[in-house]
């Protein structure tokens, strides 16, 4: 989880981390004109359009220095995100270690924290106390391999009761994703994923949480989009493009859990911009149209429905599932393209996985300086990016055509609505570029948002 590509029954990640189809199709080329799914008339919070936020890990703004964390939570109140938090592990305990004996502390601080910062606050159902998957009462493994399996067929129904315990337990948390990523839900024999359980267990929750309210919005199934390099085995005919072409297997799980679900408020996916061996095909700006060709196929297999990502990841880890090889200027200028590429294939609403730790100086990616620090809680770049996205694209937006030179059309990404456009220069090196009538000189990697006449 996190930080990270899941693969044939593999995963990399953090382990700190544990504790109307037509109408939103857009032009590939450098015109969009559409608007977000779910946005229109909806308060914030409200409906399954989100816009764009990030996902709670480990370490947050509600534990450290008092000075950090006060810093953190105003940054983050400045301009409100969507935010999304698991129900065990990334920060919050066991909720139920052993059957029926509860144990929420550590999730009330974290939706303490959502609500003090004035997000929609949503939570993820995930994972499964020891106890639903053969381990004993009582007791919590934290251990990667523990977190990673999926409650037993039998205690399907017991995950489901815990869901619409929590569910009563906040009632201001009006959205929830069931599960992740199909955490354990590999079948080794097959060496394909097992969607009959992972749908059996999806069902239950969503029966259980409509009992709870039926206004509740639910959705799934939260399957990464694994992809295979053009020409490679295993790829799908389904969805391709110059990045590559969907796993086989991914297209399988998906149609399965579409064509057997009871229901859903929205569709859940994650993924990267590369592929399921790190490359970033054609190359690292354009490999992010991945992004937009996946949303396209996921929103028309579902007619629809609106399309949230609960991950997106631009760049590889290394042996250690870490990322701090790029500069953080292009770290965010990657980011800002594949969030460009998010909007284009329909993305209602995105989470961005926030890599946050402890440590003192630099955190790559993360969104505030360390709050274990008396001077930090600082906002960094990104996190200034994924706000700037909050209020120029939220729900709603109407996205408008961008008139770009020829000439710079391999150099820019662009996104733009009635009044502001987004220009990211895709090049280390200064551009020229004629956007929208404007002659612009941008700065390597340089991310640019102005007003338009």
């Amino acid at each position: 989880m996190g930080r990270h590509q899941a693969g044939a029954g593999g995963r990399r990640w953090r382990l700190t981390a544990l504790l109307g189809v037509g109408a939103f199709l857009v032009a590939l080329a450098l015109t969009l004109i559409t608007t977000l799914p779910g946005g229109a008339g909806a308060g914030p919070g409200e409906g399954p359009a989100l816009g764009w936020g990030f996902t709670h890990t480990q370490y947050s703004a509600d534990s450290g220095d008092a000075a950090a964390e006060r810093r953190a939570r105003k940054a983050l109140k400045a301009a409100p995100l969507p935010q999304n938090q698991h129900v065990m592990g990334w920060g919050a305990s066991n909720p139920e270690p052993s059957p029926g004996r509860y144990d929420f502390a550590e999730l009330d601080r974290r939706v303490a924290l959502m609500r003090a910062s004035g997000s929609a606050p949503v939570l993820t159902l995930c994972c499964a106390p020891d106890w639903m998957k053969g381990g004993a009462e009582g007791r919590t493994d934290w251990s990667e391999e523990s977190l990673e399996t999926a409650p037993d067929p039998a205690h399907y129904q017991d995950f489901a009761d815990l869901a619409a315990k929590i569910a009563r337990r906040y009632p201001d948390v009006r959205h929830f994703v069931v599960w992740n990523e199909f955490k354990g839900f590999w079948n080794d024999e097959a060496a394909r994923w097992d969607h009959e359980g992972y749908t059996a267990l999806y069902n239950k929750v969503w029966t259980a949480l409509k009992q709870v309210d039926e206004d509740l919005l639910v959705g799934g199934p939260y399957l990464v989009m694994d992809s295979v390099a053009p020409g490679a085995g295993g790829g799908s005919t389904a969805v391709t493009g110059a990045w590559g072409a969907l796993d086989a297997r991914v297209v399988a799980a998906f149609r399965y859990w579409n064509a057997h679900k009871k229901g859903a408020d929205f569709v859940v996916v994650d993924g990267s911009s590369y592929t399921a061996d790190d490359a970033l095909v054609p190359d690292t700006f354009t490999a992010a149209d991945k992004f937009t060709d996946v949303g396209r196929w996921v929103r028309e297999e579902t007619g629809g429905l609106p399309l949230w990502w609960n991950e997106y990841y631009v760049e590889p880890g290394d042996e250690n599932d870490d990322r701090d090889g790029w500069s953080e200027d292009k770290r965010v200028a990657v980011q800002a393209a594949g969030m460009i590429a998010l909007a284009k294939g329909g993305a209602a609403t995105a989470f961005y996985w926030n890599p946050q730790t402890r440590a003192a100086g630099a955190c790559a990616g993360c969104l505030w300086t360390s709050t274990e620090r008396a001077n930090g809680g600082a906002p960094l770049p990104m996190l200034r990016l994924v706000q700037d996205f909050q209020r120029a694209f939220g729900p709603g937006t109407r996205y408008r055509s961008v008139d770009v030179a020829p000439a710079a059309r391999r150099a820019v990404r662009v996104l733009a609505d009635a009044d502001r456009v987004l220009v990211v220069n895709t090049r280390a090196t200064p551009v020229r570029a004629e956007v929208d009538g404007r002659s612009l000189a941008l700065g390597p990697y340089e991310v640019r948002w102005s007003e338009r006449r």
